[in-house]
């Protein structure tokens, strides 16, 4: 749809252009540089979001040239690009700033090397020595990326020029490492100059949680215990590990997605009005509602935790087997490929309002969402027949598939009698606003490149979503198998996850 065509975009503002830069991407060779950076930097490329003579340089150990890297690059844009694949003329121009340098991850004489070719990149492509360095690597290269670029002098920026890094999740696997991750960082670079990345705060929908809470005035009144019975917040996949089991055995559900991705559209949901959009305005709010989350002691994670894991079942028409099944998987395995978690927010706003977290592989289908359930109208003043029985109001904030809102209201049929139904009234960004929605990782790359902050993951919250998560974690480490409920392949999840839920409430089917 033309621009000119669609009113929701007649006002849309006009985009800013940052300034000239080189992304380095360590671990270019690897899966994620293919499928998501590279063609997330095209697709800004493509739109004329990047600025002129902006270059990417990639770095790895692998034997590759500036050319095998483009070729390697164009296959991975034509495949995975959002946007379509790029005519000879698109790509002709996104590649002239692509190079490679060849090294290991803790050899300054590579670093020696990256480091002419980036001073020769700023004198020919004017790039004026500022720097994005991405580490699209294991966990286990953070460090010593860090110390050889502090040693290179590579962490510091020229004078009238900035250094940023971006750091790939998990950041740390539990509360200790987290610390020391972060105080390893510190030693190297500033914390401003530091970007964590959590590609779920950058989706449309999680965006928009703090557009519709405070750009609209019909919904700060409701916003509290009064009015508000409970939230769900709902992370489900169809797939299982795709032959990353030897990854996930380290990992589970809480880890790779609750103390992360959950608890930051949690924190958005019950956080109070920010002064301001500045980053840390935000990120204050943020840590301090995580910080009014109730932490479970040991005694009571049996009753607000369930944990569980796959057994062979159905996904889709497919039979697929179950996790203990999957490559690098163990068969005694106690890893969690689903969890679910009931916490509570001990401050004025959210008191005995339940906030229930859950997440798993092998679900049903893929869907993730934000539920914010109302209270029931204090007298039912239509019930007179059991179908005029409706459910009370309903929020949702679909954050994948299909980004967007439904709001579920009561409406009274049409005829001569009084009879209620429930009805949806909806709102979806694909068919509203005729343009397709940036991946998250072209909103985070190109909101560090302006040095804004806002999507990125604070240290404090990091350390804060770990204490949350560990007397859950060593609970159930501690445990064994005690308390690991199976759940056919296909479903949605054990049904011992219900349990979380009392007083008439249910999980929701998505």
């Amino acid at each position: 749809m033309a621009n000119d065509l669609n009113p929701l975009r007649a006002e849309a503002r006009v985009e800013r252009t940052p300034d000239p830069c080189t992304v380095v991407i360590f671990g270019a060779s690897g899966d994620l540089a293919k499928r998501k950076l590279v063609p997330a930097l095209f697709n800004l490329a493509r739109e004329r979001r990047l600025p002129g003579g902006f270059s990417i340089v990639g770095y790895s150990r692998s034997p590759l040239s500036d050319e095998a890297l483009r070729a390697l690059m164009y296959e991975a844009v034509v495949r995975f690009s959002s946007s379509g694949p790029p005519t000879a003329a698109e790509w002709e121009s996104f590649a002239a700033g692509m190079f490679y340098c060849q090294g290991g991850y803790d050899d300054v004489a590579g670093y020696t090397r990256l480091k002419e070719r980036l001073a020769a990149i700023d004198a020919e492509r004017g790039t004026s020595g500022n720097r994005i360095f991405y580490l699209s690597t294991p966990p286990s290269l953070i460090g010593p990326i860090m110390d050889t670029l502090g040693a290179s002098e590579l962490a510091r920026s020229a004078p009238g020029s900035w250094t940023r890094i971006i750091i790939e999740k998990p950041l740390g696997y539990d509360l200790k490492t987290a610390q020391e991750l972060n105080a390893h960082i510190s030693r190297i670079f500033d914390e401003s100059q530091v970007y964590r990345i959590d590609h779920y705060r950058a989706k449309e929908t999680v965006q928009n949680i703090v557009a519709m809470r405070f750009a609209n005035g019909i919904f700060e009144p409701v916003w509290n215990r009064r009015y508000i019975d409970h939230v769900q917040i709902t992370a489900a996949e169809a797939v299982g590990v795709e032959g990353r089991g030897g990854y996930y055995e380290g990992s589970g559900a809480v880890r790779d997605m609750l103390q992360n991705h959950l608890l930051q559209l949690l924190a958005l949901v019950a956080m109070e009005p920010p002064i301001s959009l500045e980053a840390d305005a935000i990120r204050d709010e943020a840590i301090k509602v995580a910080k009014a989350i109730r932490p479970l002691v040991p005694s009571e994670v049996d009753a607000h935790a369930v944990r569980g894991q796959y057994t062979a079942g159905w996904v889709g028409g497919k039979a697929v087997p179950g996790y203990r099944e999957e490559e690098g998987v163990s068969p005694t395995s106690t890893t969690e490929t689903y969890a679910a978690i009931r916490f509570e927010i001990d401050n004025w706003r959210w008191a005995g309002v339940p906030f229930f977290l859950r997440s798993g592989k092998r679900m049903t289908k893929r869907a993730a969402e934000i539920a914010v359930q109302f209270r029931q109208v204090p007298m039912r003043l239509f019930s007179t027949t059991e179908a005029d029985l409706h459910e009370p109001n309903l929020l949702v904030m679909k954050i994948q598939p299909d980004e967007g809102l439904t709001l579920r209201l009561a409406a009274k049929l049409p005829g001569h009698a009084i009879h209620l139904r429930s009805v949806n009234m909806e709102f979806r960004y694909g068919t509203s606003f005729g343009v397709r929605s940036s991946e998250a990782y072209e909103r985070l790359l190109l909101d560090c490149m302006f040095g804004d902050a806002t999507l990125f993951t604070r240290r404090d919250m990091v350390e804060t979503g770990w204490a949350l998560m560990m007397p859950i974690l060593d609970h159930w480490a501690a445990s064994g198998e005690r308390n690991l409920h199976f759940y056919e392949a296909g479903t949605w999840g054990p049904e011992a996850a219900n349990r979380l839920m009392d007083e008439g409430r249910a999980w929701r089917r998505l």
